[in-house]
């Protein structure tokens, strides 16, 4: 299996630990990238990538390797910490530069079968909005199944978090190991997902941009064809 990590955070600090131990657990090849070392752009807003295509974007070769790692991983895991109840600037500095691949413009048809897992840490609270702003991508995106996990580690620091809460760790990471292990080559996307894919087919037909409804043509999605059915 094939796992591409994203740490929304440059330090090793909880939130990188558990997305380790989930990967190890996983098992397979596992490529990570750090932000915002290995990707720092702001989107300046150009909307080239929407109205054109998105190798305009002035960042694409930048954000190229990162891409390349996501389309080619079965798991995507996206792990940042709690930073003011919401993700990391940096995670979303990343993700914003994804609005192309959203489901209402021009979505990858791989993302459909693969996994995503949304983990956050905190030392108190902010887990839930965290994840979200994650896992929003992921559904805008057509991720199959997606997974969120939310820990209050109580502390700063991994090395002084408690044993019985590292303990709570271990048992949750194995059991979503196992989910994901027995999930894969069985994925299918959520009716919730096709639902909203099948609304964005009929809005295609006409074309927000000729861009976007040059590209559903092609794929034969306005007809009979669908990304979740090679």
């Amino acid at each position: 299996m094939k796992i591409t990590i994203i740490h929304g955070q440059s330090h090793k600090g909880s939130t990188y630990h558990i997305a380790k131990m989930l990967s190890a657990k996983i098992g397979g090849d596992v490529t990570e990238f750090f932000l915002p070392r290995d990707f720092n752009s702001f989107c300046t807003g150009c909307t080239s990538c929407f109205e054109k295509s998105e190798k305009l974007c002035p960042h694409y070769k930048e954000l190229e390797p990162l891409t390349k790692a996501i389309d080619n991983a079965d798991v995507i895991i996206l792990a940042s910490p709690v930073y003011v109840y919401h993700a990391a600037g940096a995670m979303k500095v990343f993700l914003d530069h994804y609005g192309y691949r959203w489901m209402v413009h021009r979505p990858e048809e791989k993302m459909f079968s693969k996994q995503a897992v949304c983990i956050s840490t905190a030392a108190g609270a902010g887990m839930k909005s965290t994840n979200k702003d994650m896992a929003d991508s992921m559904f805008f995106w057509g991720i199959g199944k997606t997974y969120k996990y939310g820990v209050a580690v109580m502390e700063i620091s991994w090395d002084r978090v408690k044993d019985k809460i590292k303990a709570r760790i271990d048992k949750r990471t194995s059991a979503l190991a196992v989910k994901i292990q027995k999930k894969q080559n069985h994925i299918k996307p959520a009716f919730k997902t096709k639902i909203f894919f099948n609304i964005m087919r009929i809005a295609q037909k006409n074309g927000f941009n000729k861009a976007d409804a040059d590209y559903w043509r092609k794929k034969g999605w306005t007809g009979k064809k669908r990304p979740w059915k090679q």
